[in-house]
């Protein structure tokens, strides 16, 4: 898999843990080796100003994906000789935001950055929470990437 993991933030982290788990996400959702995204770790001014531009919400929020393909979940496109290998998108998250939320709600910061990192990839995915079977198949999915690294969902 080809991920970009990019840090532009100062909160301690498992960057190449972080890595891993997206690289298993995509395998384990069936996408080939060659699939193409990026995860961006950025600061809560950096996030705050993502959120005001691109989603015209004020301050900081604790991820954003920004899909390139319009995918349906479940289903990975067919390769097509000559072309370029599928771009999935970006998933920004801000560990000071999460580590901020994880500390309201009493729950491991590991834990919850993992399972931000997979919402924010499956939202590249096409999957979605808009409805309720959407979000149950959604948290479904989510439930099942983290058990694959042990981690839970709260």
């Amino acid at each position: 898999m080809n991920v970009f993991l990019g840090d532009e933030q100062d909160e301690p982290l498992d960057g190449p843990g972080l890595l891993r788990f997206a690289e298993m996400i995509l395998e384990d959702e069936g996408f080939r080796q060659d699939t193409q995204m990026a995860v961006v770790l950025v600061t809560s001014e950096q996030m705050a100003e993502y959120n005001r531009r691109f989603m015209n919400r004020p301050g900081a929020t604790d991820v954003l994906a920004f899909p390139i393909e319009d995918l349906s979940p479940g289903l990975v496109p067919a390769p097509v000789a000559n072309e370029p290998p599928v771009a999935l998108g970006d998933v920004f998250l801000c560990p000071a935001e999460i580590k901020h939320h994880a500390e309201e709600e009493r729950i491991d910061f590991d834990d919850y950055l993992h399972l931000l990192l997979a919402h924010g990839i499956l939202h590249l995915l096409g999957y979605d929470h808009d409805d309720e079977d959407d979000a149950r198949l959604m948290e479904r999915r989510e439930q099942e990437l983290l058990d694959l690294v042990g981690r839970k969902p709260w």
